[in-house]
């Protein structure tokens, strides 16, 4: 195995630095000129343009043209997995997550503008709105499954979160003769998407539904359903008041980021979380 000196690390950054970048000029790019223009003018050609790349390079970054509306970055969502199962062993699930996220949203305050732009976009255009909520769902379910094998690991070993968490198979998780719940394995981020030209998609660029509504809309009752160790109750919930967090700590911060910063609102977020949501004494005025 050849050794990984300093110079090829440096090397290894800069090209994820430069990955990092074109990814966010074609992100740009497409919302910019949907806000103008509409989604349904947008063509992989012109965002390619305007960012300055070729269409072959917008499709090294995503699968179809729908998908650069996603804002649902594969290696952003991968480094947060990663950086759940091999976080030390002692850290609580809940702050282990907080840190996790925290790490990739350290340049939301310098995003605002193509926050309000993707909401202005979505709004206009359910069906990438359904699009996007799928693939949200999609990437909550694979973080509930990297939590859960760090709970499993936790467990099997007898460490400090063994006694904090009911793990996968816990009775609090699971109900007695029940079956295990699944999910369809549909297309998830970063997945190949295969698309079929039709009389309202005469390009091709709009994705297959996702399971459970005809316009793509995730199926609450069908989704989560694969009998993996992420279906379970309490990796599933950590996952989803992690999403949760997020949106709320995003859009709280949005409201009032002329006095606050976006990482003491995001703090604050998950302070409350670890306190059991309990009601703060006095106005929470912030």
């Amino acid at each position: 195995m050849q050794p990984v000196t300093e110079k090829s690390a440096a090397g290894n950054g800069l090209r994820e630095r430069k990955k990092r970048a074109t990814r966010a000029a074609l992100v740009e790019a497409a919302l910019r000129i949907a806000a103008e223009h509409g989604a349904e003018n947008v063509t992989v050609e012109t965002v390619s343009e305007a960012a300055g790349v070729s269409p072959r390079t917008f499709f090294n970054y995503f699968d179809t043209r729908d998908d650069v509306f996603v804002m649902i970055d594969a290696e952003s969502s991968a480094r947060v997995r990663r950086a759940v199962r091999e976080a030390p062993p002692a850290v609580p699930p809940l702050e282990v997550l907080r840190d996790a996220l925290a790490a990739e949203l350290a340049e939301v305050e310098e995003q605002h503008e193509l926050w309000a732009l993707r909401a202005e976009v979505l709004h206009r255009s359910p069906h990438l709105l359904a699009r996007s909520l799928g693939a949200h769902m999609a990437d909550e379910l694979d973080l509930a499954d990297a939590l859960a094998a760090r709970l499993e690991h936790a467990e099997s070993a007898g460490g400090p979160e063994a006694d904090r968490a009911p793990g996968p198979g816990h009775p609090e998780n699971t109900a007695a003769g029940a079956a295990p719940p699944e999910h369809p394995a549909g297309p998830g981020p970063g997945h190949p998407v295969i698309t079929a030209a039709g009389p309202e998609d005469p390009a091709g660029t709009a994705a297959p539904p996702l399971a459970g509504d005809p316009q793509g809309a995730p199926d609450p009752c069908t989704a989560g359903r694969d009998g993996g160790p992420g279906s379970e109750l309490y990796p599933r919930l950590l996952a989803a008041v992690g999403a949760a967090a997020v949106r709320v700590a995003v859009e709280h911060w949005c409201a009032r980021r002329d006095r606050l910063a976006f990482t003491d609102v995001f703090r604050r977020t998950f302070d409350l979380l670890a306190a059991g949501l309990a009601q703060p004494p006095g106005a929470d005025a912030d």
